[in-house]
């Protein structure tokens, strides 16, 4: 079981960008899923969390009212839409996944709960 990301690239500041991911690989369970983001030489940071019933969706302050979290296709699927981009959200994203045991209680705003990282996508905003 692998997560696979794609999007991200470079857009002007107030631009948009959309960065999806899913879950490959046979599997009879469903993710908790979320984004967090890396820059050089910093701990990863939480960005967004989707319950795996899609139900419940949590945010970092830094992002609210700007990004969208939301399931693709179901579960173990999911996109992030950031809209009104600034420079400071410039940093490589990676999509993550836990699984709770089919409880919805795990919240995955935390690396250290991730249990499967996709590849890094870069995100450049350029002011």
């Amino acid at each position: 079981v692998q997560l696979q990301a794609s999007g991200g690239g470079l857009v002007q500041a107030g631009g948009s960008l959309r960065l999806s991911c899913a879950i490959s690989g046979r599997t009879s369970r469903a993710y908790d899923m979320g984004w967090f983001r890396q820059g050089s030489g910093k701990q990863r940071e939480f960005v967004a969390a989707i319950s795996w019933t899609g139900g419940s969706v949590y945010y970092a302050e830094r992002v609210k009212g700007r990004f969208t979290i939301s399931q693709e296709n179901g579960a173990n699927t999911m996109s992030l839409q950031m809209n009104s981009l600034k420079s400071e959200d410039t940093d490589v994203y990676y999509c993550a996944a836990a699984w709770g045991g089919g409880e919805d209680s795990l919240v995955l705003d935390d690396a250290v709960l991730a249990q499967l990282w996709g590849q890094g996508t870069l995100v450049t905003v350029s002011s």
